[in-house]
C-alpha cells in the first residue's frame, strides 16, 4: 500500500523568527518526522505549499484537490493549518471521490519540541490505511468525517459536530 503525503504548511512547519517574533516558513518538517517516528511505510512526500491555512485562497484548495484527485496512490495523507482545515477538506470531498484522504495539523509548531504534530502525523498515516474511501480530519488521536468535525477554539481541540 503505497501513500502519499501534501504539504500545505499550517503551524505543523512554522519556525519562530527570534529577531521580530513572528511565525514564518523555511521548508518542511515532515520527512524529519518521518525519520525520527521510523516510519516504514511505502510513501512519498510532496510539497505543494508553504501557507497559513487562514491565506489560503480557493485557487490554492483546487490545487489541493487536483493533486489528490492525480497522485497514483488511493491513500493521501495532507499536513495543513487547522483553522481552515474543515474548508479545505469540504473542497476534496467534493472534487475526490474513491480515495481516502486524511487531514493532519498542529496546534504547536513542530520546531517547538513539545508539538502534538508528530503525535498527529503518525495517527493520520494508520488511520489512512485502515478507512475507507472518503475525507477525514485526524487531530489528537481521534478521526472525523469531514462533515462532523468542528475546531472547538476555545479548548483547542477537534470535535465531533452533529450538524455537519
Amino acid at each position: 500500500m503505497s501513500i502519499r503525503i501534501l504539504v500545505t504548511g499550517g503551524t505543523f512547519d512554522k519556525e519562530y523568527n527570534e529577531l521580530n517574533g513572528t511565525l514564518s516558513f523555511k521548508h518542511t518538517y515532515v520527512e524529519h518526522m518521518l525519520e525520527r517516528g521510523r516510519c516504514k511505510l511505502d510513501l512519498s512526500v510532496d510539497v505543494l505549499m508553504m501557507k497559513d491555512s487562514l491565506e489560503l485562497t480557493d485557487a490554492d484548495r483546487q490545487h489541493i484537490v487536483q493533486a489528490c484527485r492525480h497522485c497514483d496512490e488511493q491513500r493521501v495523507v495532507i499536513t495543513h493549518g487547522t483553522d481552515t482545515m474543515v474548508e479545505t477538506a469540504k473542497a476534496i470531498a467534493a472534487g475526490v471521490p474513491n480515495k481516502t484522504v486524511v487531514l493532519t495539523g498542529a496546534m504547536v509548531p513542530y520546531a517547538f519540541g513539545s508539538s502534538d504534530g508528530l503525535f498527529n502525523l503518525g495517527s493520520a498515516l494508520s488511520f489512512v490505511q485502515v478507512l475507507p474511501p472518503g475525507v477525514y480530519v485526524a487531530m489528537n488521536g481521534r478521526y472525523f468525517a469531514w462533515n462532523h468535525v468542528r475546531k472547538n477554539r476555545a479548548l483547542g481541540i477537534f470535535e465531533r459536530d452533529d450538524e455537519g
